[in-house]
Parts: structure tokens; sequence; C-alpha cells
């Protein structure tokens, strides 16, 4: 099958504007939903935040590019990934493959060849994996979390989280080694704008801390960055 689950996105990330809008028209003509980033940062918070099958990513981005996001996503992601780049020698392609890549098209492309390779990267992902990557196992040192039944085990021994405090875990975990600031953790848990709501965001995280110390013997997994956020 090669359409989406109703909640599932395909995300396009290109700091080019006309190439974001063009894969758009693209997809939508076949009946994919997507979402559109300009740089790999904003990209790393969608999928904090959404349901993503594919992912169509530049290689040449100011700011992070698209070999480092790649590395970054793989630390927590299995979904396909096909790369976009303007860069056609055999070590660039190799070197995006390496990183994680399950594909590489070289612009200017063809419509057509850029749809026949998501579908088979759709079909192929579905077919090894059963399902969408956000039913996979998250991992963080002796730490597992099944997002789709909201379980946690630490060394095999399960943690029982409230649901706020399983979801700040989880984006944490997906973005591990980033600091997320108080706003960014409650406006993509809570979702809803935030609004002086720091002691909320506090109060879960500090329930988290507690349970994890007790399931660890006191190790300290979230890290206070101070004035700016926490993070893994």
């Amino acid at each position: 099958m090669d359409g989406l689950a109703a909640d599932e996105y395909i995300l396009i990330v290109d700091d080019d504007k006309d190439i974001r809008n063009l894969l758009g028209i693209y997809l939508e003509n076949e009946g994919f939903k997507y979402i559109k980033c300009d740089c790999a940062m904003r990209a790393l918070e969608v999928l904090a935040e959404y349901r993503i099958a594919l992912i169509l990513l530049d290689v040449m981005m100011p700011g992070m590019d698209g070999i480092t996001a790649c590395i970054k996503i793989r630390q927590s992601a299995r979904m396909p990934i096909i790369f976009l780049s303007a860069k056609a020698e055999d070590m660039d392609i190799v070197q995006g493959l390496m990183a994680g890549g399950d594909d590489y098209i070289v612009k200017p492309f063809q419509p057509i060849q850029l749809l026949s390779r998501v579908k088979a990267q759709l079909r192929r992902y579905r077919q090894y994996n059963g399902g969408s990557s956000t039913d996979k196992l998250l991992h963080y040192e002796e730490l597992t979390l099944d997002p789709k039944g909201r379980q946690a085990w630490i060394n095999g021994r399960e943690i029982r989280f409230t649901t706020k405090e399983f979801e700040i875990l989880q984006l944490l975990i997906i973005n591990k080694g980033m600091v997320l600031s108080i706003p960014q953790i409650y406006e993509r848990v809570w979702k809803e704008e935030f609004c002086h709501s720091e002691n909320t965001v506090m109060m879960h995280i500090a329930n988290l801390r507690n349970k994890l110390r007790e399931a660890t013997g006191g190790e300290e997994y979230v890290r206070t960055e101070w004035g700016r956020g926490y993070r893994l």
C-alpha cells in the first residue's frame, strides 16, 4: 500500500522555497500529506511533533546540513530518508547512503522518478518493519520506551509514568543531546500555546526524575541546562 495513515506525513526539508512548493505539489497530486521545513533544525522539531512516514532531505542547507541531520535522525528513528542534492559525484552519493539515507536523487529530477522512489521506499519499509517508525522502540542507555504501547523499562524493569511524563520523556529521547526549553516542551506535549506554564512543566519533570532515580539507584537521566532548558 502506497498511501499514508490518517495521521502520517511526508516531511520535505529544503532551504529552497520553490523546490519545497514543487515537491508539495507532486506529493499532493498522489494523495500524500506533507509538512515543509526550510532547515534541518526545524525538521528535528517536527519529528517530535508528528508521525513522519518518510523524509525528503536536501543535502546542502545553511546551518545543519542534510548529512548531519540524517545522522541525528538515525539515532532514534528508522523511517526512509531520501536525499535530494545537486551533488552528483559517486562519493557524495556514498556519503549520503553511509550516513543512513535509503536513497539519493540528483537534482534536477523528473516527478515520476521522485514519486516512484517515494512509493518504493514506503512499500519496502512497511514490508520489513510492519508499520510506521513511531511504532518502534526508542532507546537511551538502559532505558527503553514503547511509544505505541506507552510503556517504559529500565534494564527490563517496567516503570509507570503518567501520560504527560511519558510524552516528555519520549520527546527528550527523540531529541537526545539537544536542549529543549520549557516553552518548547509545553507546546509539543500539551499541544497548546505556552503562557506562563513553567511550573506545570517543572513539576512533571521533577516527578519524572524521581521515578528514574528510584529505578536506577540515583542516576540522573534528565539534565538541566540552566537558563536554557532540559536534555538527556
